[in-house]
């Protein structure tokens, strides 16, 4: 990982950590619309190696 890599997971950590300690009322009124949010993000970005591709190869010789 790159030095610009490790500077910015250190900014993520501890900007997180800052958003979880002092804004903790307003994550719990937004927790279930980020969980609704959460939803079609997965959908959109974990969906990928599912083998749903319309270039299938036959492998019977064909």
């Amino acid at each position: 990982m790159s030095s610009r890599g490790v500077v910015a997971l250190g900014a993520v950590a501890i900007l997180g950590y800052l958003l979880v300690v002092e804004h903790r009322q307003h994550l719990v009124e937004w927790a279930p619309y980020l969980i609704l949010l959460a939803c079609p993000l997965m959908h959109l970005f974990m969906n990928h190696g599912h083998g749903h591709s319309s270039h299938r190869h036959d492998d019977d010789g064909r």
